[in-house]
């Protein structure tokens, strides 16, 4: 009885807060991962170089499956639901089902996150398995977080709303590197492990927790009479929608990939995202190693650690901020903007050079949080896609799991080549391979500056000054590459709102077949 109050102030939470609170849940481990699996498997396990691009390329080739694998896997059953006597899987089923399954993909995130900091295989099969496992769970967490933003939710205010909670508690899982900093020291890994063990912990708990709110809410609502919008005060009706009443079995899979290959604004945007993707995780891969020979002579272990923190945190803030440009200047013109800034900002550091400590600062934190939050934008500019395919090929109905499975498949191999090509270019610019180095206390360590080693008076600068051009050159390609491939996108100004304009009539015409907020 005395867990009737905080039980009953839980269950009273908004369905927005709740759904938010998984973003939170995913983000507090996934940052700590992309910051330092790499580090930690090369400087840390001392992987040997064949075993690392083995696992990468492994690892590439999975990450671009699993997402319209799993998206299969996973709606296979509601697409395929035919209506018997009357009667088809009703959304409430739909929602049910799918939090359910984060209640238990959560969990077997958190464990195969924690894989990765306790030895138990030699360095190369760990690192294989802990990445597919990771990224497996992460998919199919993701892909369920994701679709229950269209269940949850139809109108673009309320689907802004979730995303709203979703920005601020991804902002709040974020700190958790700010902590990470203190804890991360190569020479001595045992806090580092009880650091993540923590965080496994409470992320498990945490989708445990939400998963049995959101499926005591819907519940709930589905015993109520009348029951009002879902999305934000919570109630989704099992009377509401049918899903399934359409016979999904008109197109094949081959059929459905002919048409997106005539999907020109499909295929310049999925070139962009994957330019995109590969800058993301560049910047995550190696932010440390730009700090410890770019940064370390120059800033103290706070400054290093806000550094490392606010690149994180900001680009979820950010996208507060973005939103509210997006609606007054669409999101073409503010994705455009964004990668102008960020060659200007490139070319403004490579005319200033490396030795401008409080520029480089300047320049590595905003350099992050400006690419994370254009990928942030993306999501918009996808389900603009998604109503133009549905447009273009007169669609019973919008295949956005499909959709954002395809766009996956094709971008995401720009997390693998990250690590891979940033090795490489390094060791290709000034001969310093990163998987023969000797071990060194990063400029996130806890422990007092090491007395730098003695290498020979020419290789010093060699290192530092390939790091430099690393830094700036990546991101002026990138930003070269994207500006080139977005002037080509053209669904953006009259054309979005006239496929806007042949959506909503759509929808109109098929009233029953759209589920109501």
């Amino acid at each position: 009885m005395r867990l009737g109050g905080p039980w009953a102030w839980l269950l009273g939470l908004p369905t927005a807060v709740v759904y938010g609170s998984l973003a939170l849940f995913v983000s507090v481990l996934h940052n700590v991962f992309l910051l330092y699996y790499v580090d930690t498997f090369v400087s840390v396990y001392k992987i040997d170089k064949a075993a690392f691009w083995v696992g990468e390329t492994v690892f590439l080739l999975w990450n671009s499956l699993n997402d319209p694998l799993f998206g299969w896997l996973s709606d296979r059953r509601f697409l395929s639901s035919q209506p018997q006597s009357g009667t088809g899987l009703s959304s409430r089923a739909v929602v049910l089902a799918r939090v359910r399954a984060l209640g238990w993909h959560g969990p077997l995130l958190a464990l195969s996150f924690l894989a990765f900091w306790v030895p138990w295989a030699p360095a190369g099969l760990q690192f294989l398995l802990c990445l597919c496992l990771y990224d497996g769970f992460l998919t199919l967490v993701d892909l369920h977080h994701h679709a229950l933003l269209a269940d949850l939710a139809l109108s673009a205010h309320d689907r802004t709303h979730l995303n709203f909670y979703c920005s601020l508690f991804s902002a709040a899982g974020s700190l958790s590197v700010f902590a990470s900093y203190a804890f991360w020291n190569k020479e001595d890994f045992s806090s580092f492990r009880a650091f993540c063990l923590a965080l496994a912990a409470g992320s498990g708990l945490g989708f445990v927790g939400a998963a049995r709110l959101l499926r005591r809410r819907v519940e709930a609502a589905g015993r109520e009479l009348g029951c009002p919008a879902m999305a934000v005060n919570g109630g989704l009706c099992e009377e509401e929608l049918l899903v399934g009443r359409e016979d999904v079995g008109s197109i094949t899979l081959g059929q459905y990939l002919q048409q997106l290959a005539r999907h020109r604004n499909f295929l310049w945007f999925v070139g962009m995202d994957l330019v995109q993707v590969f800058h993301c995780h560049f910047n995550s891969n190696f932010f440390p190693l730009f700090l410890e020979h770019l940064l370390s002579d120059h800033i103290s272990l706070s400054t290093g650690s806000f550094l490392l923190g606010i690149s994180y945190v900001a680009p979820h803030l950010n996208n507060l901020y973005f939103l509210p440009l997006c609606r007054r200047w669409g999101v073409y013109a503010v994705v455009r903007g964004l990668f102008l800034l960020k060659l200007g900002l490139s070319l403004l550091m490579l005319l200033a050079g490396p030795d401008h400590p409080g520029l480089l600062c300047l320049f590595i934190a905003s350099n992050r949080v400006f690419t994370e939050g254009t990928c942030k934008l993306l999501t918009l500019v996808v389900t603009d896609l998604v109503d133009e395919d549905l447009v273009l090929n007169h669609r019973k109905q919008a295949a956005s799991a499909l959709l954002f499975g395809m766009v996956a498949l094709v971008t995401k191999p720009g997390q693998t080549f990250a690590p891979l090509l940033g090795t490489w270019l390094l060791c290709f610019y000034t001969g310093h391979d990163l998987f023969q180095q000797h071990p060194q206390a990063p400029v996130g360590s806890a422990q007092p500056w090491p007395e730098p080693p003695a290498p020979p008076p020419a290789q010093a600068p060699t290192l530092r000054q390939g790091c430099f051009y690393l830094l700036v050159l990546v991101p002026i390609t990138c930003a070269l590459l994207q500006l080139f491939t977005w002037s080509q996108f053209t669904l953006h100004g009259r054309r979005l709102h006239m496929v806007k304009a042949q959506r909503q009539n759509l929808s109109r015409a098929q009233t029953l077949d759209i589920k109501v907020v």
